[in-house]
């Protein structure tokens, strides 16, 4: 069985939030954010726009976009770090919201990494035969979590939500290959503040990290496909910074104008960072059926996945 993605969406808030916004309480520029991170701008929810009304715009998008009803729907898996509530699960309020019914569901933490882990666990769960259209939803509203007050932190995240139909699909598409890891030793390296809830990061250990491991991951990932760097027709990592994005980009051996870049528009958008950069691919025709795209992200945990696969349904 083929497994991959059968319909897609993805959704940002309308709130642009530029460089200059930091440049009125921070000791920063416009310039420097821009040359040291590749962010111009991203988006905010507004403070009565959580988590799980991201997750529904996106998710109603894929669903259209699938061709299917709400209630085809058998499972929903969504990765995300900022829940609405420690609990119920978004997925939950997601199945609600959408009208599936009682269907399983489940929120799933890895950080930046999460929509990969999610698309994985969803391939499985679609090979099993148990379960033939998993919605995957990568959301999150990091605003909420953001220390303004942070200069090394504070520029560079931002919200939104992306969503996948994940089921059996034609002959030679879908997920080629993956490659999930993490390593529980970095994890002091990037995590949620307990004293004020908001986001640490070791900029230079999290970079040194990064650098690393999105090249080898890609590598890793585009080899069990039996595939060459020169197959790859879209290369779309994580968009946290992008020094980092350059390098994985030079590791793998793909030329500049197949990588995807939406860090400019959106900000480190953690576990939405990829779909968002699907959609605009998507959207500006650079991704076509039989396209094949390599996936790649690093987050807290510190967590890393890499995903090959071949577009269309």
């Amino acid at each position: 069985m083929n497994v991959g993605i059968k319909g897609f969406g993805a959704y940002a808030p309308e709130n642009v939030v530029d460089n200059a916004y930091f440049e009125t309480f921070l000791e920063t520029s416009d310039e420097w954010i821009s040359k040291m991170t590749g962010i111009k701008e991203r988006r905010w929810a507004s403070e009565d726009e959580e988590t799980s009304d991201l997750a529904y715009k996106a998710s109603l998008k894929a669903i259209e976009d699938a061709g299917i009803e709400a209630s085809d729907i058998d499972m929903i898996l969504v990765a995300t770090s900022t829940g609405d509530y420690p609990f119920p699960t978004v997925a939950n309020m997601l199945q609600e919201k959408l009208g599936t019914g009682k269907v399983a569901s489940m929120d799933q933490l890895a950080a930046c990494s999460g929509f990969m882990y999610s698309m994985i666990n969803a391939k499985q769960f679609v090979q099993s035969g148990d379960y033939k259209n998993v919605l995957v939803v990568g959301v999150d509203k990091l605003s909420k979590i953001t220390d303004l007050t942070d200069r090394s932190t504070a520029i560079l995240f931002g919200d939104g939500a992306g969503a996948a139909i994940i089921g059996e699909v034609s002959e030679g598409r879908g997920i080629l290959s993956y490659e999930l890891g993490s390593d529980g030793s970095g994890g002091k390296y990037l995590y949620l503040n307990p004293e004020n809830s908001k986001i640490f990061m070791n900029g230079r250990e999290v970079f040194k990290f990064a650098v690393r491991i999105m090249g080898e991951a890609s590598t890793n990932a585009v080899a069990k496909a039996n595939l060459q760097p020169e197959d790859v027709d879209m290369f779309v990592p994580h968009q946290a910074n992008i020094r980092i994005m350059e390098s994985a980009r030079e590791r793998l051996g793909i030329p500049k104008e197949k990588m995807s870049v939406s860090v400019d528009k959106y900000g480190n958008t953690s576990a939405a960072s990829i779909p968002l950069s699907i959609a605009q691919e998507l959207e500006n025709g650079k991704i076509k059926d039989d396209d094949v795209l390599v996936l790649v992200g690093f987050g807290g945990g510190l967590t890393w996945g890499a995903v090959t696969l071949r577009w269309g349904k």
